[in-house]
């Protein structure tokens, strides 16, 4: 099983059977997942500060949802999309006692795409109108309406976009140009200068803004407070519908049930995924009463094979049961703090590290090639990434144009304060080995 042979012959079967979709493909054969950790097929342990793909909120096949899963799959799985059953009411109930009013009315799918193209729908059936503002390093998805709103990745050689896909400017104070006299980020220029370019490039059509309440794939970009408030204005004078997306920053990972509350604001339309169904495909779209009267009204039709299936749901539905027990708010509050004071620790060690960004555990540490210039330095991130990687902790980098190299740092919920440090004894020891060398 764990024989170099083995894993030779699995790479070449891999690559004669599997498509390559544009990612390439960890060195490592994971056999095994569970709580925090990932095992290889040597038997090698390895931490996991990624949260699988930022989705398991309560770490690897956590007990409850196992056994809700073993038995759902034997009792009730799949049926007619127009089937409703107890487990998807029951999740649209639970659910409904967590959003903020006037947010109640919510249904179930699979995927972050999935339920951001259905939340861009909704937008344009109960508006009519047909343009979408996002931001400039936004993640929404890579299906059409989805990928005409990401602009941080998987826009080349695709086609026409979506008509109407508007880009406002994303709010990266670490690298933005708007500057005070003092060198402090100016984000209320930067935001008048952004709707400045909107009104000039719209046609009058605008049916929705989409944020990420923090930008992940684009560099764990965390803007001010007061910034999303200010945002939720601009939108409502000119009768915008707010969007958001909180596929990575829903359910408790930043501290907050839901990251726009850090605002005090509250969405027209909320999509959440990934963290919902703990690492099981799971989404869902929540929305108020009045829209859900006004895309009822003008024909509003999400029809897919597993629209509000039963066992997703029933999974969904012991997540946020084990949120509310467990205080996974308070948690992800705590295991954060901890998590941010050993990032400032290396960053005063390590002069490559330019910037500490994020909250809860949700975390961004971006990596620059020089001090002085602040120049990106994915190359040295990325060499960092495989020492850590080599040492024990899988921690993911995105290099994405114009930026540096930065960590997105998200372990489950349930890690312990001894594998926070233990994550941290390995980063030190990675930029430790990866300067020393290039010194050399």
């Amino acid at each position: 099983m764990g024989s170099i042979g083995n894993v030779d012959a699995f790479f070449a079967k891999a690559d004669k059977y599997l498509m390559s979709t544009g990612v390439p493909y960890s060195p490592l054969v994971i056999t095994r997942a569970n709580g925090t950790r990932l095992y290889t097929q040597d038997g090698r342990s390895i931490l996991d500060f990624t949260s699988g793909q930022m989705s398991s909120l309560l770490g690897h096949s956590h007990p409850e949802i196992v056994e809700v899963v073993k038995h759902h799959v034997a009792e009730l799985d799949h049926l007619l999309s127009n089937m409703i059953t107890y487990p998807v009411v029951d999740l649209a109930e639970r659910l409904a006692r967590f959003l903020p009013a006037p947010l109640e009315k919510s249904f179930f799918l699979n995927t972050g795409s999935e339920s951001t193209e259905a939340a861009i729908k909704m937008a344009k059936v109960y508006t009519g109108k047909f343009e979408v503002i996002a931001f400039a390093a936004s993640y929404h998805g890579l299906t059409q309406g989805a990928g005409s709103a990401t602009y941080s990745a998987g826009r080349r050689r695709g086609g026409p976009v979506m008509p109407g896909a508007l880009a406002f400017p994303a709010p990266y104070g670490y690298r933005s140009p708007f500057k005070k006299a003092d060198g402090s980020y100016d984000w209320e220029a930067e935001m008048d200068f952004g709707w400045s370019m909107i009104d000039r490039q719209s046609v009058g059509s605008i049916a929705a803004f989409i944020m990420e309440p923090i930008l992940s794939t684009g560099g764990i970009l965390d803007p001010p407070k007061g910034y999303f408030k200010r945002m939720v204005e601009e939108c409502r004078k000119r009768d915008i519908l707010v969007i958001m997306d909180e596929a990575q920053t829903g359910v408790g990972r930043t501290g907050q049930m839901f990251a726009f509350e850090y605002d005090e604001i509250v969405p027209d339309i909320l999509a959440l995924s990934k963290t919902l169904g703990c690492g099981l495909p799971l989404a869902s779209v929540s929305t108020t009463a009045e829209i859900e009267k006004g895309c009822k009204e003008a024909g509003f039709l999400w029809l897919t094979t597993h629209l509000n299936d039963p066992l997703t749901a029933a999974v969904g539905n012991k997540v946020l049961e084990i949120v509310e027990r467990e205080n996974v708010c308070q948690r992800a509050a705590e295991r954060g703090a901890q998590l941010h004071a050993g990032l400032v620790r290396l960053q005063k060690k390590y002069w490559c590290i330019g910037d500490i960004r994020g909250r809860g555990l949700l975390r961004g540490l971006e990596v620059i090639s020089d001090p002085e210039t602040r120049a990106p330095g994915p190359e040295l991130g990325q060499a960092v990434s495989d020492q850590a990687m080599a040492r024990g902790l899988s921690c993911n980098i995105v290099s994405l144009p114009g930026m540096g190299g930065v960590f997105r740092l998200a372990p489950p919920v349930t890690v312990t304060p001894e594998e926070i440090e233990e994550g941290l004894a390995i980063l030190d020891e990675a930029f430790g080995y990866v300067l020393k060398t290039r010194s050399a």
